[in-house]
């Protein structure tokens, strides 16, 4: 009789436990290793690029040498990649955006080459660059990511929501609380129309809950849509509830169609109220509220968060605003698009 596969053979007592550490361990030095490598290759090219530089500078090589060293490069290394004339000229662009090594050294090394290639192309001021550089470390985006950042004008929307935190948090909470809220969120991947009312907003945007915690941003996590509180025996139900791991506290989301109203804030404080005192845990810190609509008066939305004691935020959405009105219609739906890409791969 042959032996059993040894996959098949019953291990030991504490095998499962120790072999789920040894792969952690394994995956964590293999992430190790390519940051290390990462590195080393990030520190390289600025080297090369600010070589190029000081002797175009000092020398005065014309821009042939560029050609030139490509060639005896790739002659020398020839199982290395990344010596094209076109990626010593980043190298070259890298070097003179960045000219502080300190800087390549403790930061910019640590994003990967296309990475640093998204910030040239995309970015022309190097306090903007510095800023996409600090968040794509700190919530470890894919190059696809941050370039969706740019391109949507994170930046620019980051911290641009009307609120009342400065009164009703204490102050390091209510700076963290003012940037995780962006004025206005682009809401592009529904497929919508500025005509849509709010019950298919939310249902579009439940149904696409991954592209609307992306741009919620980092620390978000979906709780539920139509959340159900019983107060003095009646029925409510809250648009969206969602909990902010950094915060530590709920975030309720009410969505208005129309343009804002004074009055909508009532209903989000009777909402922030409820969740508070039948939600929240004894260690959640007070629960925040944001109310999304179509449009706002800065000043009125101002007054109205005037005498509010409790943390509120109001910020504009936007749908397919920006396009002319005969490709809203004619732009494929995400779920056409999916059913798409889903055919190429059958």
């Amino acid at each position: 009789m042959s032996e059993r596969p040894v996959s098949l053979v019953q291990p030991p007592e504490g095998y499962a436990d120790w072999l789920a550490d040894l792969k952690t361990r394994i995956h964590a030095a293999r992430q190790r290793a390519s940051l290390a490598v990462n590195r080393e290759l990030v520190l390289l090219y600025w080297q090369i690029g600010r070589d190029i530089l000081a002797r175009q500078a000092e020398q005065g090589w014309g821009a042939k040498v560029v050609d030139r060293l490509a060639h005896d490069l790739r002659a020398a290394f020839p199982e290395m990649k990344g010596f094209s004339p076109r990626n010593l000229k980043y190298m070259r662009a890298f070097a003179e955006a960045w000219p502080d090594a300190e800087f390549v050294q403790e930061v910019l090394a640590r994003l990967p080459w296309y990475h640093q290639l998204a910030l040239l192309d995309k970015l022309n001021d190097a306090e903007t660059r510095r800023w996409y550089a600090a968040k794509a470390i700190e919530n470890n985006w894919s190059r696809n990511v941050l370039v969706m950042r740019i391109e949507t004008r994170l930046h620019e929307r980051s911290g641009q929501a009307v609120t009342n935190f400065a009164a009703t948090l204490p102050a390091p909470q209510s700076d963290l609380a003012r940037e995780s809220l962006k004025d206005p969120y682009r809401f592009d991947f529904l497929g919508l129309g500025e005509e849509a009312q709010e019950r298919a907003i939310e249902t579009a945007l439940v149904r696409h809950v991954t592209e609307f915690l992306l741009e919620l941003g980092a620390g978000f996590a979906f709780v539920g849509r139509q959340v159900p509180l019983e107060v003095g025996g009646e029925d409510f139900f809250l648009d969206l509830l969602f909990y902010h791991l950094k915060l530590r506290c709920y975030v309720v989301i009410e969505l208005k169609a129309g343009d804002f109203k004074p009055e909508h804030l009532g209903q989000l404080s009777f909402y922030l109220t409820a969740v508070d005192r039948q939600v929240k845990g004894e260690e959640d810190q007070p629960t925040i509220g944001l109310l999304l609509c179509k449009s706002k008066n800065k000043v009125v939305a101002e007054y109205s968060l005037g005498d509010k004691a409790q943390p509120m935020g109001i910020a504009e959405y936007k749908l397919l605003e920006s396009l002319p009105e005969q490709l809203r219609t004619s732009l494929p739906s995400i779920e056409q698009i999916e059913r798409e890409l889903q055919g190429d791969e059958a």
